[in-house]
């Protein structure tokens, strides 16, 4: 009798442990598959399923246009109907210039922080860039701003502090910044993680696995590239400092004269902000192919990074990939102001294991959306070799 009970006892063990040892696979499994997850796995896949993936969705300059800004979540599959974050992408990455020329300045700045707030807790996140409206505004060049939209603000005075020192102030120095880089997996370190040309031989194939996202763009003789991002956004967070803290405001431009940046700001925060720094650079939108197509492969050599995205200079037809996708421009007058193409861009990124140690298949598929129509801009796919272990 005692015999049988211990039998039973240890049938009943075997069985819960083969129970949590079912639940523990399916764990696994589908951990393997979250985008936000962390390393892949390095056991070879079955059916084909990725061991890691990532989907990204970049939306240009918004200007105003709380209704239009919506329309492109929503059709971008980031949002739901009723605006709450679907988990559907690991990350929204919007390239500035929300402020300017239509009057949802508060409501779009805030909506996109309470988006932020569920993004994060979802396990994804909203990145969010200064563009050269929103600096315009800091240095009180308000030549774009609708007088309809200061009274949202309750007056000049009243926008002036909100800018400097109220939440929407607060928002701009803790979660925007000049450019990101954007690794397409975890591997090569958290989002801006410097590219340190000394470490890239150990992640082999996949050392320039990121994306550049930016409002303008950077220029092959911009003297700050490196270390990218970081040299960048230092000078970027030290120039938005400064043009808060400035005491008094300088009245705003027009009807008052123009103020330009603060005695204060060096060199460095001055080249940021001219006509070659990376809030103004037009040269990848404008300059001829053979000019641009000869550059860019050194300035993402240099960065760590595969493509360079760009808002800034709107194409009102369509999200314009130039170089073979190396170069994308995103701007394509989604504000009503311009009364351009509703459009976003979904990045997807995705590794397979193989049957052999060490390998996988590495597919990148860059995609156009639009109201009416998708449209594939890069789909590459390729065998790497990288070492996850």
């Amino acid at each position: 009798m005692a015999d049988q009970q211990l039998n039973n006892r240890r049938r009943t063990a075997y069985a819960v442990a083969a129970f949590f040892s079912v639940l523990m696979v399916m764990y696994m499994m589908r951990d393997s598959k979250t985008s936000t997850g962390g390393q892949p796995s390095p056991l070879p896949g079955k059916g084909g399923e990725p061991g890691f993936t990532r989907t990204i969705v970049a939306v240009g300059d918004l200007h105003g246009d709380y209704p239009n800004m919506m329309t492109v979540l929503k059709m971008a599959k980031v949002v739901s109907a009723n605006g709450t974050w679907t988990g559907n992408v690991d990350y929204l990455v919007q390239t500035g210039d929300i402020v300017d020329r239509g009057d949802d300045t508060l409501k779009m700045y805030r909506y996109l922080e309470n988006l932020r707030v569920q993004a994060q807790k979802a396990g994804g996140d909203v990145r969010s860039h200064f563009g050269n409206h929103e600096v315009m505004n800091l240095i009180g060049d308000w030549r774009y701003v609708p007088q309809t939209e200061i009274l949202t603000f309750g007056g000049v005075e009243a926008r002036q502090q909100m800018l400097a020192r109220g939440w929407l102030g607060q928002t701009w120095r803790a979660n925007y910044t000049i450019t990101t880089r954007l690794p397409l997996h975890p591997s090569l370190g958290p989002i801006n993680t410097d590219y340190d040309p000394e470490k890239a031989g150990r992640f082999q194939d996949i050392s320039h696995a990121a994306v550049s996202f930016l409002h303008g763009g950077l220029s092959p003789t911009y003297d700050d590239l490196t270390p990218y991002p970081s040299r960048i956004n230092s000078l970027g967070a030290s120039l938005v400092k400064k043009l808060q803290e400035q005491r008094p405001l300088p009245p705003p431009h027009p009807p008052n004269h123009y103020p330009g940046l603060p005695t204060a700001a060096t060199q460095a925060e001055h080249d940021l902000y001219g006509g070659n720094g990376p809030l103004w650079y037009r040269g990848w939108a404008m300059d001829k192919d053979a000019v641009v197509c000869s550059k860019v492969d050194a300035v993402m050599e240099k960065l760590g990074v595969r493509r360079l995205v760009m808002g800034h200079t709107p194409n009102f037809t369509g999200i314009v990939s130039r170089c073979g996708g190396k170069i994308l421009l995103i701007d394509t007058g989604i504000s009503h102001a311009y009364g351009g193409v509703l459009s976003a861009a979904r990045f997807t990124y995705s590794l397979t294991p193989t049957t052999k140690k060490g390998y996988w298949i590495e597919k990148e598929v860059v995609t156009a959306i639009y109201e009416q129509k998708e449209e594939v801009l890069v789909n590459s796919e390729q065998e790497i070799q990288a070492d996850f272990i």
